[in-house]
C-alpha cells in the first residue's frame, strides 16, 4: 500500500454518526454508527455516555435510511433492501438482539410515523405504483392503504391518539402545489386545510402533544414560514418576520414551544419559538451546520427543556450535542471522531457570492440561451493549499504559469432541491487531500433561498443553472490567481452527475476531464425507469412529460449532444439504482461507442458499474472503492506531476 491509498483509506474508515434519534422515554438515543467498520445500530445512555451495540451485521450496510424507536422504547424499527436497491422492508431490533421482520411488501417501504399506542405504524409505500401511505398494525399483522392518490402523498404522522392522520399531497392542476390533508385515521374523511395559496407547497410536521394543533410549513411568502393550525379555530398562526428561509421541526414537550431550522449563507441554525408570544431566538451553537432531528419521524426532545443537536463543519465531522434551553449551554454526547487526523488537517470552506445572468463568457455548444435574470448566487471553495513556490517566481513565464498553482476539482450538488453547505464533506476531503481544490455552487434551483429561487428550474434544466455553475468556474479562477485553469475537472453524483455530463457536453472549452456518478443521461429514460414518486414528484413537476414536452426532453439530455464530449470522462454507477437507473450510464457508452470512441484507461472514457451497490452507499469498503476509482482516474488524466513535485520538496 502506498502512502497515498493508505490516506484514502484512513478517510474512508473514518466513523460516521447517521440518523440519531431519541427514545420515547428520553434516556437514550438510536443511531447507526460504523466505528467497527460495519454499519450498526447503538444506543447511547444520556446520562453516562455509555454506547452500546445492538446489532451484529443485521442491519444495512448502507446508513441510507432512518431509524425509529417503538413506543416502549426496547425496540428500533429499520429499513432493509437488496443491496442498496431502496425496495424497503420494515425490520425491528430489540434490546435483547431480536430481529424480527415487520412489514414486507412490494416496492419501497418507509416509515412515516410510529404510535404512542406502541401498535400502529403509518408508512409510505410504492407497492401499488405510486407513493401513497398505509397503516400497519402490529398486533394483527394487517397492513391497510388509507390514501390513492395519482401524485406522491407522504410526510404523514400520526396524532397523539391514534385517531387522525395529517399528510401532504397535491390534487390540483397546478405541478407546483402540495397542500396539508388531516384525515381520520383508516383514511376516510380527508380535509384539505387549505394553507397557503394554490401553487405554494404546505406540509405537515408534527401534532401538539394534545393534538389540537399541527405544526405545518408553508412558502407562500417565497422563503419558508412556520405555522400552528389550530383545529378548535380553523385557522393558521404563522411565526417568524420572513428574513430566512426556515422549517418546521417539532413541538418540545410542553407544547408551548417549538423548533425550527434556519437557513442563512451555507450555515443551518436551530430556532426555538413560543407559540403565545411568537418570541424566538437562534441557539448558541458553533458555527457551521446544526440540525434538529433527522429524516422521518426522529425524537429530538430528551426532557422538557434539553434536546438533541448534530453539529458538524467543514473540518468537523459530525458529533452529537446535548443543548439546555434553560442555561443556552451544551454537553457533547458523541464526540466527533478524527481517526489520525486532526481538525486542521482538513481543508475549510470560504463562502462568497457573485453575480449571474446563466450565460458564461465560456461559448455553449449544445445549447445557446439568452441572458437570464441577474441572480447572486453563492458557492464554496475549499483550498487545497497548493501555491506557487519561491523558486517558481524565479522561473519562466511557462514554468510559472503552471508551477505549484491548485488544480480545481467543479462538484455540483445533487437534489436538484439541495443546497452546499458548511458542513463536513468527506468527498471534498478525499479530493483536497489528493492536491485538489474544490468549488461547490448553488445554482439558481438550490434550496434555502425560498420558493422563487427553486423554480427557476422549472422547464430549464440544463439551462440558467448550468450556465451559474459554469460562471462560478470563471469567477473562482480570476478570483483566486492560485488555481490552475488549464486543470479544471467537474465531478458530481445524481443531479450532480447530470450536471458533469451537461457542463462536458455545453462547456467543453473550461474541463479537462469529468467524473460522473450515477448521473442522468437520456430525460426521457429517466422518466420511464425511476420509481413513480421521482417520476411525477421530479420529472413532471420540473419538465413535464415527455410526450407534452418531447423537445425539450431531448435537448436537454446530454446525451443528444455526446459529440460535444471533448475531454476524458469516467462514468460510475451502481446496478441497483432505482432512483437514476444504471440505463442512464449505459445510453451513455453505446453513444460513445457509436461515435468510434474506446474505453479504458488508454482510450477517451472510462466505466465502471457497482456491483451491490444503489444511489450511492455509506459503507466504508464501498467508499473506499470509489475514492480508489476516482482517484485513480485524476492521476492518470490530470498532470499531477507539479503538485507532487512540490510536496516532495517541502
Amino acid at each position: 500500500m502506498n502512502d497515498h491509498d493508505d490516506v484514502l483509506e484512513k478517510l474512508a474508515r473514518l466513523p460516521t454518526i447517521a440518523h440519531p434519534t431519541v427514545s420515547p422515554a428520553g434516556g437514550e438515543v438510536a443511531l447507526y454508527y460504523d466505528i467497527t467498520g460495519r454499519n450498526e445500530l447503538h444506543v447511547v445512555d444520556v446520562d453516562s455516555g455509555e454506547l452500546t451495540r445492538w446489532s451484529d451485521g443485521e442491519v444495512p450496510r448502507n446508513a441510507r435510511w432512518f431509524v425509529s424507536w417503538g413506543a416502549d422504547g426496547d425496540r428500533v424499527f429499520f429499513h432493509l433492501d437488496e443491496d442498496g436497491d431502496e425496495q424497503n422492508d420494515v425490520y425491528a431490533l430489540s434490546r435483547d438482539g431480536t430481529v424480527e421482520p415487520i412489514v414486507e411488501m412490494d416496492g419501497q417501504v418507509v416509515i412515516q410515523d410510529v404510535g404512542d399506542d406502541g401498535e400502529t405504524l403509518l408508512l409510505g409505500s410504492t407497492r401499488d405504483g405510486q407513493f401513497n401511505v398505509y397503516r400497519h398494525d402490529r398486533a394483527t399483522g394487517e397492513t391497510t392503504k388509507v390514501t390513492d392518490y395519482e401524485r406522491a402523498a407522504g410526510a404523514a404522522r400520526l396524532s397523539p391518539d391514534g385517531e387522525r392522520i395529517a399528510y401532504a399531497t397535491n390534487e390540483t392542476d397546478d405541478y407546483d402545489n402540495e397542500d396539508v390533508y388531516v384525515a381520520n385515521a383508516d383514511g376516510s374523511e380527508s380535509r384539505n386545510l387549505e394553507i397557503g395559496e394554490v401553487g405554494a407547497e404546505a406540509t405537515p410536521a408534527d401534532w401538539s402533544p394534545n393534538g389540537g394543533r399541527l405544526l405545518v410549513g408553508d412558502n407562500t411568502e417565497d422563503l419558508g414560514r412556520i405555522g400552528v393550525y389550530n383545529f378548535e379555530s380553523d385557522d393558521v398562526t404563522w411565526y417568524g418576520d420572513g428574513t430566512y428561509e426556515e422549517q418546521a421541526v417539532a413541538f418540545l414537550p410542553d407544547g408551548d414551544r417549538f423548533v425550527a431550522s434556519r437557513a442563512r449563507d451555507a450555515v443551518s441554525i436551530p430556532v426555538v419559538y413560543d407559540c403565545e408570544t411568537g418570541e424566538r431566538r437562534e441557539l448558541d451553537v458553533p458555527e457551521g451546520v446544526t440540525s434538529v432531528g433527522g429524516m422521518g419521524p426522529a425524537g429530538i426532545s430528551i426532557d422538557e427543556d434539553r434536546i438533541l443537536l448534530e453539529h458538524t463543519s467543514p473540518t468537523r465531522r459530525t458529533e452529537l450535542l446535548v443543548y439546555d434551553l434553560r442555561t443556552d449551554e451544551y454537553e457533547t454526547l458523541v464526540e466527533a471522531e478524527h481517526g489520525p487526523f486532526e481538525p486542521e488537517e482538513f481543508a475549510d470552506a470560504e463562502y462568497f457570492t457573485f453575480s449571474s445572468d446563466g450565460v458564461p463568457e465560456t461559448p455553449a455548444t449544445a445549447v445557446e440561451h439568452d441572458p437570464y435574470e441577474e441572480l447572486e448566487i453563492g458557492a464554496l471553495l475549499y483550498d487545497s493549499g497548493e501555491r506557487p513556490s519561491p523558486q517558481s517566481e524565479r522561473s519562466s513565464d511557462e514554468d510559472r504559469d503552471r508551477s505549484g498553482r491548485s488544480p480545481l476539482i467543479v462538484n455540483p450538488h445533487g437534489g436538484p432541491r439541495a443546497r452546499d453547505t458548511k458542513s463536513f464533506d468527506l468527498y471534498t476531503q478525499v479530493l483536497a487531500a489528493h492536491g485538489f481544490s474544490v468549488l461547490q455552487v448553488n445554482y439558481r434551483g438550490s434550496s434555502g433561498r425560498g420558493r422563487e429561487f427553486v423554480e427557476e428550474l422549472i422547464d430549464d434544466w440544463g439551462g440558467a443553472e448550468q450556465g451559474d455553475v459554469a460562471t462560478a468556474v470563471e469567477y473562482a479562477l480570476e478570483r483566486y490567481d492560485w488555481l490552475d485553469e488549464d486543470r479544471v475537472v467537474v465531478f458530481g453524483g445524481s443531479y450532480g452527475g447530470y450536471s458533469t455530463y451537461w457542463q462536458l457536453v455545453q462547456y467543453p472549452e473550461l474541463y479537462e476531464a469529468g467524473i460522473a456518478w450515477i448521473g442522468l443521461t437520456d430525460l426521457e429514460d429517466m422518466f420511464e425507469n425511476t420509481m413513480p414518486h421521482f417520476r411525477t414528484e421530479l420529472m413532471e413537476k420540473y419538465l413535464g412529460t415527455p410526450e407534452d414536452n418531447p423537445d425539450l426532453y431531448a435537448e436537454r439530455s446530454p446525451v443528444t449532444h455526446v459529440e460535444n464530449l471533448d475531454a476524458p470522462i469516467c462514468i460510475v454507477h451502481g446496478v441497483n439504482d432505482r432512483r437514476v437507473p444504471v440505463s442512464q450510464a449505459r445510453i451513455f457508452r453505446e453513444a460513445l461507442e457509436a461515435r468510434g470512441l474506446e474505453a479504458g484507461e488508454d482510450g477517451t472514457f472510462e466505466y465502471r458499474e457497482l456491483g451491490e451497490e444503489g444511489h450511492a452507499s455509506s459503507d466504508q469498503d464501498q467508499k473506499l472503492r470509489l475514492f480508489r476509482l476516482l482517484t485513480d482516474f485524476l492521476e492518470r488524466r490530470v498532470d499531477l506531476e507539479m503538485v507532487r513535485g512540490r510536496r516532495s520538496d517541502d
